[in-house]
């Protein structure tokens, strides 16, 4: 299956993208009340963020079970944990849209910063870190086991961390928007 390999490829690079543009976001929304063009950048992420969060979860949902059902990998327990953080992002942000109610950041900030804590304790399991909590897998999946590894670095769990910390950042912008 070359063409999955080809996929797993490109949504690495997708990965690394993000999280450049995660950190560069993450300087501006810093540096913010002292450099003006900073403000500016994070005052329009946040008028666009909503849309962005549930584009960036709708996506990433959407990858997570292709993969799965279509794929037929299996999700080992803590890709399940990540998966149940990352899932109500979807409607949460979906409603927000829709309703045009940008206070509604809080609730994917919260599920992105306990999603990002799992994914970076996934990731690190999958880097071979020794295990501090064992894996919940109950006999499928096991969440050592790497189905993507690219670039010496990006396995999927890492990819979750990506959009969890991205979400969170723009999250960040949304608020500072409605504060301004």
């Amino acid at each position: 299956m070359e063409w999955v390999q080809t996929l797993n490829w490109w949504l690495a690079l997708g990965a690394v993208l993000m999280q450049c543009g995660t950190l560069l976001l993450l300087g501006a929304y810093t540096l913010r009340n002292r450099v003006p063009a900073c403000l500016v950048l994070v005052l329009l992420i946040g008028s666009w963020g909503v849309r962005k969060a549930f584009a960036v979860s709708f996506v990433a949902s959407a990858l997570t079970l292709y993969y799965s059902e279509v794929l037929g990998f299996i999700p080992c327990g803590l890709c399940w944990f990540e998966r149940i953080f990352l899932y109500p992002q979807v409607v949460i942000t979906g409603i927000a849209l829709l309703r045009k109610d940008a206070s509604a950041a809080l609730y994917p900030l919260a599920l992105s910063v306990l999603g990002l804590v799992i994914a970076l304790y996934h990731h690190a399991l999958q880097m071979g870190v020794s295990k501090v909590v064992p894996c919940p897998a109950s006999g499928q999946g096991d969440c050592a086991q790497r189905i993507i590894f690219e670039f010496g670095y990006i396995t999927f769990p890492l990819m979750a961390a990506t959009v969890f910390a991205y979400l969170i950042v723009v999250m960040l912008c949304v608020r500072a928007r409605e504060s301004e």
